[in-house]
């Protein structure tokens, strides 16, 4: 026993026709893609403080690690370090614990 469905035609025996480009493929609101780009403004945490708080941070570490290199410049290293402690210190200000959602 077969039963008629809309749309396909499948298993009322008939042959189905060409689809309409429009129609091939699920809806864009229902696409994983579509879900997934949409989701990924959503993603995006931070204030620009909190943001620049990071960036100091990472320069910081950045200059501290490439004092490192042979032979190892100490002023450098501890400058380095004083660059991370100040981006914790503006990201201590800036409350950054508290941009996650």
């Amino acid at each position: 026993m077969t039963t008629e469905q809309s749309g396909s035609g499948a298993l009322s025996g008939t042959p189905t026709s060409a689809a309409a480009p429009e129609s091939i493929g699920p809806a864009p609101e229902e696409s994983p893609l579509g879900h997934a780009a949409a989701l990924a403004h959503e993603s995006f945490h931070g204030r620009p403080v909190s943001w620049i708080a990071v960036a100091i941070i990472v320069i910081g570490f950045v200059v501290g690690g490439l004092a490192f290199a042979s032979p190892p410049t100490w002023w450098l290293v501890y400058t380095g370090g004083g660059i991370a402690v100040l981006g914790f210190i503006v990201g201590g200000f800036a409350r950054m614990n508290e941009d996650w959602y």
